[in-house]
C-alpha cells in the first residue's frame, strides 16, 4: 500500500486512520521481510506508531493485540548495525540552541569538564606557538650549500634543536588531546540519556568543549599546512642526527628526541592534517574499545552535533543570538570537523544515502558564507574525508564540492 502525502490536515487524518486499519490487517511475515530487507518498518507503519491521530487507533481495545508488541519490541530493535547502516531519518532535525559562548558545567559535568579544561587552556598556547613558528630555513640552506663549513653546520644545528623541541611538544599535546576526546565521548555517548540530542542539550558545557577540540584541530592543521618549515626542519634534524651517529659525534639534541620518538613524530607531521588524523583514529579507537556501547551512540552524537550547527547557522533566530561574529566561524569549523569524524567512524560514511547528516544542506550553509571565507573548510571536506569519492556518493554532492 502506498499512501501519498496529503495536502490538508483533514485528509491527512483520514488517510492515516485508513492506514491504521490496514496496519491491523498486515501479517507479521511481511513486516519481518520489510525490516530485514530495508532495516526499518515501512514508512506508514513507523509513522503510525508515533502519530498523534492514529496512536489511539493502535491502542483501541482488541485492535492490535498480537501485532502491537511485535511492532514495538521486535522490529524497532532489530540489529544495531542494521540500524546504523540504514537509518535515513533526516526529517526530525535537532532544533535547539547550543550555547557555544556561555555554556557552564553542571555538577554532573564538572569532573570531566575540569579534566578537559586543563587541556583546552594549553591548546590556546599551542596555537600561538604554532602561529609564531618561523623555522630555520635560512640557517639550513646555508649549511647545505656549505657542507665543509663547520661553523655553519653548528649554527644550523643550534637553530633546529629548540624548534624540534617545539615540534615534540605539539606531538605530545596531540596525545593529550586524544585522551580528552575519549573522556568527552565517554560522557556524551553514555546511557545516561536516551538519545544524543538529550546529551547535547543537557550537557552543553561538555558539548562546547567537544566543539572547542574540533575548532582547535582544524585551526592547527590549517596552520601546519601553510608552514612547510615544520617538515623541512624536522627532516634536517633527522638527517643530521643520523650523520652524527655514523661519525660518532655527540649529538646535543638527541636527548630531546631519540630515534624511536623521532620516527613517531615524523609520521605525525607527514600527514597533511595530523591533528585531524589523531582525532579520527582516536574516535575509531574509542568505538573499538567500547564494544558494549552501540556504535550508533557515537555516530549519532557526531551527526547530531553537525546538524545542530547547521540549524543554528541557517536559522536567523538562532544566529542572531551569537554575541560575536567569530562564533559563526567557530560553528562552521565545528560542523565540518564532526562531519569528517563521522565519515571515518560510520561504516558507510557521511556521504551515503543512509547518512544522518544532511550533507547537501551543510555544504549549502558553507557556500552561503562570504566568498573565500570558508575555502579551507570546503577543502577539508574535499581532501580529508574518507568516503567522498566512493561510487555510492550522490553525484549532486560531488558536484557541489568540485
Amino acid at each position: 500500500m502506498r499512501v501519498r502525502k496529503p495536502r490538508t490536515a483533514g485528509s491527512q487524518r483520514g488517510i492515516r486512520s485508513s492506514a491504521a486499519v490496514f496496519l491491523c490487517e498486515h501479517q507479521e511475515a511481511e513486516l519481518c521481510w520489510w525490516t530485514l530487507t530495508w532495516g526499518h518498518l515501512p514508512g506508514w507503519a513507523s509513522l503510525l506508531l508515533t502519530d498523534s491521530h492514529t496512536a489511539p487507533l493502535l491502542h483501541m481495545e482488541g485492535a492490535l493485540t498480537p501485532l502491537e508488541p511485535i511492532l514495538l519490541n521486535r522490529y524497532r530493535n532489530m540489529g544495531n548495525l542494521l540500524k546504523v547502516l540504514t537509518c535515513t531519518d533526516l526529517e526530525q532535525e535537532p532544533n535547539f540552541f547550543l550555547d557555544f559562548e556561555n555554556a557552564q558545567p553542571t555538577d554532573a559535568e564538572r569532573e570531566v569538564w575540569d579534566q578537559v579544561d586543563v587541556v583546552l587552556k594549553d591548546a590556546r598556547a599551542i596555537l600561538d606557538e604554532l602561529q609564531a613558528y618561523k623555522g630555520a630555513g635560512q640557517e639550513i640552506r646555508e649549511a647545505i650549500q656549505n657542507p665543509n663549513d663547520e661553523a655553519l653546520q653548528e649554527q644550523a644545528w643550534a637553530a633546529v634543536v629548540p624548534l624540534v623541541g617545539k615540534l615534540k611538544k605539539f606531538y605530545e599535546f596531540s596525545q593529550r588531546l586524544e585522551a580528552a576526546l575519549h573522556s568527552l565521548l565517554g560522557a556524551l555517548t553514555s546511557m545516561t540519556y536516551n538519545d544524543p540530542t538529550q546529551h547535547l542539550e543537557r550537557e552543553q558545557a561538555l558539548a562546547k568543549q567537544f566543539a572547542e577540540i574540533l575548532h582547535f584541530t582544524l585551526r592547527f592543521d590549517e596552520l601546519k599546512m601553510t608552514n612547510p618549515a615544520i617538515q623541512n626542519d624536522f627532516s634536517y634534524y633527522r638527517r643530521t642526527l643520523s650523520r652524527m651517529r655514523i661519525n660518532n659525534v655527540p649529538a646535543e639534541g638527541e636527548n630531546e628526541v631519540n630515534n624511536e620518538l623521532a620516527n613517531r613524530i615524523s609520521l605525525f607531521y607527514a600527514d597533511a592534517t595530523p591533528m585531524l588524523k589523531t582525532l579520527s583514529d582516536g574516535t575509531t579507537k574509542f568505538v573499538s574499545e567500547h564494544k558494549s556501547l552501540p556504535i550508533e551512540n557515537t555516530t549519532d552524537c557526531l551527526s547530531t552535533m553537525a546538524m545542530v550547527c547547521k540549524v543554528m547557522l541557517e536559522t536567523p533566530e538562532y544566529r542572531s543570538r551569537f554575541a560575536s561574529e567569530d562564533t559563526v566561524s567557530f560553528c562552521l569549523r565545528v560542523m565540518v570537523g564532526v562531519i569528517i569524524l563521522y565519515d571515518y567512524v560510520h561504516p558507510v560514511g557521511a556521504f551515503a544515502k543512509s547518512s544522518k547528516i544532511d550533507m547537501k544542506g551543510c555544504i549549502k550553509v558553507l557556500k552561503d558564507q562570504p566568498p573565500n571565507s570558508v575555502d579551507g573548510l570546503l577543502n577539508a571536506l574535499r581532501y580529508t574525508t574518507k568516503h567522498l569519492n566512493d561510487e555510492s556518493t550522490n553525484k549532486t554532492i560531488k558536484s557541489m564540492l568540485q
